[in-house]
Protein backbone atom coordinates (compact mmCIF):
# COMPACT_ATOMS: atom_id res chain seq x y z
CA UNK A 1 0.00 0.00 0.00
CA UNK A 2 2.66 2.74 0.51
CA UNK A 3 4.62 1.66 -2.59
CA UNK A 4 0.68 2.31 -4.06
CA UNK A 5 0.60 5.84 -2.35
CA UNK A 6 4.02 6.84 -3.32
CA UNK A 7 2.98 5.77 -6.96
CA UNK A 8 0.03 8.05 -6.50
CA UNK A 9 2.23 11.32 -5.08
CA UNK A 10 4.70 11.00 -8.30
CA UNK A 11 2.43 10.88 -10.89
CA UNK A 12 0.57 13.62 -9.13
CA UNK A 13 3.63 16.05 -9.02
CA UNK A 14 4.51 14.63 -12.66
CA UNK A 15 1.17 16.33 -13.74
CA UNK A 16 2.25 19.75 -11.89
CA UNK A 17 5.15 20.05 -14.74
CA UNK A 18 3.74 18.68 -17.68
CA UNK A 19 1.68 20.86 -20.06
CA UNK A 20 -2.20 19.56 -20.52
CA UNK A 21 -4.49 19.13 -22.99
CA UNK A 22 -7.19 21.01 -24.10
CA UNK A 23 -10.79 19.15 -22.63
CA UNK A 24 -11.66 19.65 -25.59
CA UNK A 25 -9.69 17.31 -27.65
CA UNK A 26 -9.83 15.11 -24.98
CA UNK A 27 -13.27 14.40 -24.75
CA UNK A 28 -13.24 14.77 -28.82
CA UNK A 29 -11.43 11.91 -28.74
CA UNK A 30 -12.53 9.97 -26.36
CA UNK A 31 -16.15 10.50 -27.19
CA UNK A 32 -15.48 8.97 -30.88
CA UNK A 33 -14.56 5.60 -29.77
CA UNK A 34 -17.80 4.99 -28.06
CA UNK A 35 -20.63 3.00 -29.37
CA UNK A 36 -24.13 4.77 -29.16
CA UNK A 37 -25.10 2.44 -25.90
CA UNK A 38 -21.63 3.11 -24.56
CA UNK A 39 -22.55 6.97 -25.10
CA UNK A 40 -25.84 7.03 -23.13
CA UNK A 41 -24.35 5.73 -20.31
CA UNK A 42 -21.99 7.77 -20.01
CA UNK A 43 -24.49 10.40 -20.53
CA UNK A 44 -26.55 8.97 -17.71
CA UNK A 45 -23.45 8.67 -15.01
CA UNK A 46 -22.57 12.15 -16.04
CA UNK A 47 -25.97 13.90 -15.69
CA UNK A 48 -26.24 11.48 -11.93
CA UNK A 49 -23.53 13.43 -10.60
CA UNK A 50 -23.83 16.39 -11.76
CA UNK A 51 -27.66 17.64 -11.92
CA UNK A 52 -27.41 21.23 -12.90
CA UNK A 53 -29.49 21.30 -15.55
CA UNK A 54 -30.70 24.45 -16.91
CA UNK A 55 -30.31 26.40 -14.18
CA UNK A 56 -28.87 30.21 -14.07
CA UNK A 57 -26.17 29.84 -12.09
CA UNK A 58 -23.21 33.06 -12.12
CA UNK A 59 -19.86 33.03 -10.90
CA UNK A 60 -20.15 35.96 -8.33
CA UNK A 61 -20.16 33.54 -5.07
CA UNK A 62 -17.56 30.75 -6.57
CA UNK A 63 -14.42 31.54 -3.88
CA UNK A 64 -11.60 29.92 -6.31
CA UNK A 65 -10.25 29.14 -9.07
CA UNK A 66 -8.31 25.53 -10.56
CA UNK A 67 -4.85 27.64 -10.64
CA UNK A 68 -5.42 27.34 -6.50
CA UNK A 69 -5.66 23.46 -6.82
CA UNK A 70 -1.80 23.67 -7.79
CA UNK A 71 -0.79 24.67 -4.26
CA UNK A 72 -1.97 21.78 -1.91
CA UNK A 73 -3.75 22.18 1.00
CA UNK A 74 -4.69 19.24 3.73
CA UNK A 75 -6.06 16.56 3.02
CA UNK A 76 -3.99 16.81 -0.34
CA UNK A 77 -5.63 13.53 -2.11
CA UNK A 78 -8.63 15.62 -2.38
CA UNK A 79 -6.33 18.64 -4.53
CA UNK A 80 -4.65 15.60 -6.43
CA UNK A 81 -7.79 14.12 -7.77
CA UNK A 82 -9.58 17.27 -8.65
CA UNK A 83 -6.56 18.60 -10.16
CA UNK A 84 -5.90 15.46 -12.18
CA UNK A 85 -8.89 16.28 -14.51
CA UNK A 86 -9.57 20.56 -13.54
CA UNK A 87 -5.93 21.16 -15.14
CA UNK A 88 -6.98 20.56 -18.60
CA UNK A 89 -9.54 23.30 -18.59
CA UNK A 90 -8.37 26.93 -17.99
CA UNK A 91 -6.76 27.71 -15.00
CA UNK A 92 -8.97 31.28 -14.21
CA UNK A 93 -12.38 29.12 -13.87
CA UNK A 94 -14.17 29.57 -10.77
CA UNK A 95 -15.64 27.53 -8.95
CA UNK A 96 -16.49 25.97 -4.91
CA UNK A 97 -14.24 23.23 -3.69
CA UNK A 98 -16.18 21.42 -0.63
CA UNK A 99 -13.35 18.81 0.42
CA UNK A 100 -13.65 16.33 2.79
CA UNK A 101 -17.17 13.84 4.19
CA UNK A 102 -19.58 16.38 2.75
CA UNK A 103 -23.24 15.61 3.98
CA UNK A 104 -24.78 18.17 3.20
CA UNK A 105 -25.80 20.70 -0.16
CA UNK A 106 -24.10 23.83 -0.20
CA UNK A 107 -26.55 26.74 -1.40
CA UNK A 108 -23.48 27.57 -3.69
CA UNK A 109 -22.70 24.83 -6.86
CA UNK A 110 -19.74 22.78 -5.35
CA UNK A 111 -17.17 20.40 -6.15
CA UNK A 112 -17.51 17.04 -3.10
CA UNK A 113 -16.72 13.69 -2.59
CA UNK A 114 -19.84 12.72 -0.97
CA UNK A 115 -23.50 14.29 -0.43
CA UNK A 116 -27.17 12.88 0.78
CA UNK A 117 -29.24 10.79 -1.21
CA UNK A 118 -32.53 12.40 -0.40
CA UNK A 119 -33.32 15.79 -0.63
CA UNK A 120 -32.33 18.91 -3.38
CA UNK A 121 -28.89 17.79 -3.93
CA UNK A 122 -28.58 19.86 -7.47
CA UNK A 123 -25.80 22.05 -5.71
CA UNK A 124 -24.03 18.85 -4.71
CA UNK A 125 -21.51 18.59 -7.83
CA UNK A 126 -19.90 14.24 -7.12
CA UNK A 127 -15.74 14.12 -8.43
CA UNK A 128 -14.46 10.79 -8.02
CA UNK A 129 -12.01 12.17 -4.93
CA UNK A 130 -9.62 10.39 -2.68
CA UNK A 131 -10.03 7.56 -4.72
CA UNK A 132 -6.83 5.58 -3.51
CA UNK A 133 -8.59 4.96 -0.23
CA UNK A 134 -12.52 4.71 -1.89
CA UNK A 135 -11.85 2.47 -5.00
CA UNK A 136 -9.51 -0.40 -4.05
CA UNK A 137 -10.26 -3.37 -4.35
CA UNK A 138 -9.08 -6.91 -4.14
CA UNK A 139 -9.62 -10.36 -5.18
CA UNK A 140 -11.72 -13.13 -3.43
CA UNK A 141 -10.92 -16.58 -4.00
CA UNK A 142 -12.85 -17.98 -1.17
CA UNK A 143 -16.35 -19.83 -2.39
CA UNK A 144 -19.22 -18.45 -0.85
CA UNK A 145 -20.31 -21.93 0.45
CA UNK A 146 -17.07 -22.22 2.16
CA UNK A 147 -16.83 -19.22 4.23
CA UNK A 148 -17.88 -18.97 8.36
CA UNK A 149 -21.61 -18.76 8.85
CA UNK A 150 -21.05 -15.52 10.74
CA UNK A 151 -20.87 -11.45 9.96
CA UNK A 152 -17.55 -10.54 10.41
CA UNK A 153 -17.24 -6.27 11.62
CA UNK A 154 -13.88 -4.30 11.91
CA UNK A 155 -13.78 -0.53 11.91
CA UNK A 156 -13.91 2.79 13.74
CA UNK A 157 -16.53 3.16 16.16
CA UNK A 158 -17.18 6.48 17.26
CA UNK A 159 -20.10 8.16 15.86
CA UNK A 160 -23.11 7.14 18.35
CA UNK A 161 -25.05 5.06 15.89
CA UNK A 162 -22.09 2.91 15.41
CA UNK A 163 -21.60 2.42 18.81
CA UNK A 164 -25.23 1.58 19.34
CA UNK A 165 -24.84 -1.30 16.80
CA UNK A 166 -21.90 -2.67 19.03
CA UNK A 167 -23.82 -1.83 22.39
CA UNK A 168 -26.34 -4.34 20.51
CA UNK A 169 -24.42 -7.11 18.80
CA UNK A 170 -20.89 -7.56 20.24
CA UNK A 171 -21.43 -10.49 21.80
CA UNK A 172 -24.03 -11.95 19.45
CA UNK A 173 -22.92 -15.84 18.48
CA UNK A 174 -23.30 -15.11 14.81
CA UNK A 175 -21.34 -11.71 15.00
CA UNK A 176 -17.53 -11.14 15.06
CA UNK A 177 -16.95 -7.68 15.91
CA UNK A 178 -14.45 -5.45 16.99
CA UNK A 179 -13.08 -1.66 17.00
CA UNK A 180 -9.94 -0.88 16.04
CA UNK A 181 -9.53 2.73 17.61
CA UNK A 182 -9.42 2.48 21.64
CA UNK A 183 -10.40 6.10 22.32
CA UNK A 184 -14.27 5.60 21.99
CA UNK A 185 -16.71 2.64 23.35
CA UNK A 186 -15.57 -0.34 25.77
CA UNK A 187 -12.45 -1.95 26.44
CA UNK A 188 -13.96 -5.18 25.60
CA UNK A 189 -14.42 -4.49 22.14
CA UNK A 190 -11.06 -3.27 21.25
CA UNK A 191 -9.54 -5.72 18.86
CA UNK A 192 -6.77 -5.98 16.46
CA UNK A 193 -6.92 -4.52 12.71
CA UNK A 194 -7.39 -7.69 10.15
CA UNK A 195 -6.73 -7.66 6.44
CA UNK A 196 -9.07 -7.45 4.12
CA UNK A 197 -8.68 -11.05 2.62
CA UNK A 198 -9.09 -11.96 6.61
CA UNK A 199 -12.51 -10.60 6.17
CA UNK A 200 -13.48 -13.07 2.92
CA UNK A 201 -13.44 -15.67 5.32
CA UNK A 202 -17.00 -14.55 6.29
CA UNK A 203 -20.21 -15.07 4.38
CA UNK A 204 -21.77 -11.27 5.73
CA UNK A 205 -19.23 -8.13 6.49
CA UNK A 206 -21.11 -5.34 8.15
CA UNK A 207 -20.94 -1.86 6.32
CA UNK A 208 -22.14 1.08 8.60
CA UNK A 209 -21.81 4.80 7.17
CA UNK A 210 -19.38 6.84 9.54
CA UNK A 211 -19.62 10.07 9.14
CA UNK A 212 -20.41 9.76 5.21
CA UNK A 213 -20.34 6.61 3.11
CA UNK A 214 -19.17 3.48 4.45
CA UNK A 215 -15.50 3.13 3.04
CA UNK A 216 -15.49 -0.56 2.72
CA UNK A 217 -18.40 -0.98 0.50
CA UNK A 218 -17.12 -1.09 -2.62
CA UNK A 219 -14.16 -3.88 -1.93
CA UNK A 220 -17.23 -6.22 0.03
CA UNK A 221 -19.57 -5.74 -3.17
CA UNK A 222 -16.37 -7.69 -5.36
CA UNK A 223 -16.01 -10.06 -3.05
CA UNK A 224 -17.50 -13.09 -2.38
CA UNK A 225 -19.58 -11.96 0.77
CA UNK A 226 -21.91 -9.39 1.00
CA UNK A 227 -22.81 -6.24 2.84
CA UNK A 228 -25.06 -5.94 5.18
CA UNK A 229 -26.04 -2.55 6.14
CA UNK A 230 -29.09 -0.01 6.39
CA UNK A 231 -30.25 1.81 3.47
CA UNK A 232 -27.32 4.27 2.66
CA UNK A 233 -27.89 8.27 3.41
CA UNK A 234 -24.65 9.52 1.36
CA UNK A 235 -23.53 8.95 -1.68
CA UNK A 236 -20.21 9.22 -3.91
CA UNK A 237 -18.83 8.20 -7.03
CA UNK A 238 -20.11 4.82 -6.15
CA UNK A 239 -23.66 5.91 -6.75
CA UNK A 240 -25.20 4.59 -3.71
CA UNK A 241 -28.41 6.37 -4.35
CA UNK A 242 -28.36 3.56 -6.95
CA UNK A 243 -28.26 0.09 -5.23
CA UNK A 244 -30.82 -1.76 -4.39
CA UNK A 245 -31.91 -3.25 -0.67
CA UNK A 246 -31.56 -7.38 -1.23
CA UNK A 247 -30.02 -7.22 -4.81
CA UNK A 248 -27.04 -5.61 -4.18
CA UNK A 249 -26.34 -6.03 -0.28
CA UNK A 250 -28.72 -7.26 2.63
CA UNK A 251 -30.83 -4.64 3.90
CA UNK A 252 -31.25 -4.19 7.92
CA UNK A 253 -33.21 -1.92 9.40
CA UNK A 254 -31.94 1.66 10.47
CA UNK A 255 -32.09 0.91 14.26
CA UNK A 256 -30.47 -2.78 13.95
CA UNK A 257 -33.04 -4.68 15.38
CA UNK A 258 -34.00 -7.65 12.45
CA UNK A 259 -29.96 -8.13 12.19
CA UNK A 260 -30.32 -11.89 13.59
CA UNK A 261 -33.15 -12.21 11.84
CA UNK A 262 -31.62 -11.66 8.52
CA UNK A 263 -28.83 -13.52 8.87
CA UNK A 264 -30.53 -16.72 9.39
CA UNK A 265 -32.45 -16.07 6.55
CA UNK A 266 -29.95 -15.58 4.43
CA UNK A 267 -28.21 -18.57 5.83
CA UNK A 268 -30.82 -20.78 5.42
CA UNK A 269 -31.40 -19.55 1.32
CA UNK A 270 -27.99 -19.92 -0.13
CA UNK A 271 -28.96 -19.47 -3.62
CA UNK A 272 -30.35 -15.58 -2.91
CA UNK A 273 -26.74 -15.00 -1.64
CA UNK A 274 -25.43 -16.08 -4.61
CA UNK A 275 -27.35 -14.06 -6.76
CA UNK A 276 -26.21 -10.79 -4.68
CA UNK A 277 -23.11 -11.40 -4.94
CA UNK A 278 -23.29 -11.84 -8.42
CA UNK A 279 -25.68 -8.99 -8.85
CA UNK A 280 -22.89 -6.47 -6.19
CA UNK A 281 -20.14 -8.04 -8.95
CA UNK A 282 -21.91 -6.69 -12.08
CA UNK A 283 -22.86 -3.08 -9.98
CA UNK A 284 -18.78 -2.59 -9.13
CA UNK A 285 -17.62 -3.86 -12.64
CA UNK A 286 -17.63 -0.57 -14.67
CA UNK A 287 -15.49 0.68 -11.53
CA UNK A 288 -13.11 -1.36 -11.92
CA UNK A 289 -12.94 -1.79 -15.76
CA UNK A 290 -12.24 2.01 -15.51
CA UNK A 291 -12.74 2.76 -19.26
CA UNK A 292 -14.99 5.49 -18.93
CA UNK A 293 -13.54 7.08 -15.97
CA UNK A 294 -11.91 9.84 -17.34
CA UNK A 295 -14.25 10.65 -19.75
CA UNK A 296 -16.86 11.05 -17.50
CA UNK A 297 -14.92 13.61 -15.11
CA UNK A 298 -14.14 15.71 -17.83
CA UNK A 299 -17.83 15.99 -18.79
CA UNK A 300 -18.96 16.50 -15.68
CA UNK A 301 -16.52 19.70 -14.66
CA UNK A 302 -17.37 20.53 -18.01
CA UNK A 303 -21.18 21.21 -17.27
CA UNK A 304 -20.36 22.78 -14.44
CA UNK A 305 -18.34 25.39 -16.06
CA UNK A 306 -21.18 25.54 -18.83
CA UNK A 307 -23.85 25.91 -16.43
CA UNK A 308 -22.19 28.59 -14.27
CA UNK A 309 -22.08 30.71 -18.15
CA UNK A 310 -18.15 30.16 -17.87
CA UNK A 311 -17.73 28.33 -21.23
Amino acid sequence: MKKIKLFYYIKAFARLLLPARSYKSLIKNKKKHLYKEELVLVNDRVNYYNKMDGCDYGIEWLDSTIQNLTKPKSPKAYFIDTYEYARHFPSTLKAKFLFGDITYSDAIPSFQKSRPIHGDNVNAVILKLDKKRHFNFTEDTIPFAQKKDMLIGRGVFRQEHRIRFMEMYFNHPLCNLGQINDDSGKAEWVKEKISVKEHFNYKFILSLEGYDVASNLKWIMYSNSIAVMPEPKFETWFMEGRLLPNVHYIKIKDDYSDLQEKLEYYLAHPVECEKIIVEAKAYVQPFIEDKHEELISLLVLEKYFRETGQL
